[in-house]
């Protein structure tokens, strides 16, 4: 990868605080390559606006917005904010610089079939914790379409703007030291009850040490966020797969995915977690890159019915 500083910015609005041009040696996804990263729904810390990809962060130098167009090999990266500099530089991660996706060995011709359908495809690492606990405990053992809700909300009430020309919609996730202030009943709003609100307020009292996990390896770093009450494998799983871009951060105890992996790789409509992780073993080491591609395959047809909405207000 090569790079050259202070590219000039496009942008009509305000010159960017930083600016560089990123040249890769592989051909950049020109999808939403960030993937989860932001949450569900409009409002959120990660956008896409034609060939711009937006994302606001929290750095150690304070916050960021940074702005990332894509065309080829090449990424040009414009960033405003006290945290200009520290965003980036964590542009590569972003865009998957650092995995490989030829490391999965396909076992199954499907697999083989996807690798070739979406060469393109990398994880990215965002190398930050407190930004994905929020949306993903809001999807604990709820449908989507209420964590999206609980996440929207949450983002109206207590998100940040970011600095600079960012699109309206951009969010900064809330504040660490605000949230841990909050007493559980206050989340009730967004339909979020007792047991995960109380989850993410332990998680903000301890976020400036948690922070730390980004810079341990994915094994260990599950582990230690595990640690916090209200924070188990599936949640501390998609939060390690997002901050480290580790392929093998499989993900257990979800709704679906398991369906996923069994109706490809086996012709089977209904799987469980055991199942699941059987038919993952060939791939140890790349295990949730092959969950994701399964996901963006298509759900299996349809054996019983849909996860209902819950109502939670009051809980």
């Amino acid at each position: 990868m090569r790079s050259t500083t202070d590219a000039p910015s496009t942008h009509p609005a305000r010159a960017a605080d930083v600016a560089q041009r990123f040249e890769f040696e592989f051909e950049l996804d020109s999808g939403r390559s960030l993937g989860r990263v932001g949450g569900k729904g409009t409002l959120g810390p990660a956008l896409y606006d034609g060939a711009h990809i937006w994302r606001a962060q929290d750095t150690p130098d304070g916050p960021a917005t940074l702005r990332i167009t894509r065309s080829g090999r090449a990424a040009d990266a414009a960033a405003w904010g006290p945290g200009a500099h520290a965003a980036i530089s964590g542009v590569p991660d972003l865009l998957g610089a650092r995995d490989d996706p030829a490391a999965l060995v396909p076992a199954h011709r499907v697999v083989a079939e996807w690798a070739r359908r979406w060469p393109r495809r990398r994880l990215t690492a965002t190398r930050s914790i407190w930004e994905h606990v929020i949306p993903t405990v809001c999807g604990q053992k709820v449908p989507g379409l209420n964590a999206r809700n609980a996440w929207q909300g949450i983002l109206r009430r207590w998100g940040r703007n970011p600095p600079g020309p960012a699109p309206a919609s951009l969010r900064l996730p809330p504040d660490a030291g605000m949230v841990a202030s909050l007493a559980y009943h206050e989340f009730h709003r967004f339909d979020v009850e007792r047991r995960r609100a109380e989850a993410i307020i332990e998680f903000a009292r301890r976020a400036r040490t948690l922070e730390g996990v980004a810079r341990l390896d994915p094994a260990t770093a599950r582990s230690r966020l595990q640690a916090v009450r209200g924070i188990g494998g599936w949640t501390a799983s998609i939060v390690v797969l997002l901050c480290h871009g580790d392929p093998d951060s499989v993900i257990v105890g979800d709704y679906q995915i398991p369906s996923f992996v069994t109706w490809y790789l086996a012709g089977e409509r209904r799987g469980d977690d055991s199942r699941m992780l059987e038919l993952l073993e060939p791939y140890r080491g790349q295990r949730a890159r092959v969950q994701a591609l399964a996901k963006s395959a298509g759900a299996p047809p349809r054996h019983g019915p849909r996860m209902s909405l819950q109502d939670l207000q009051g809980r």
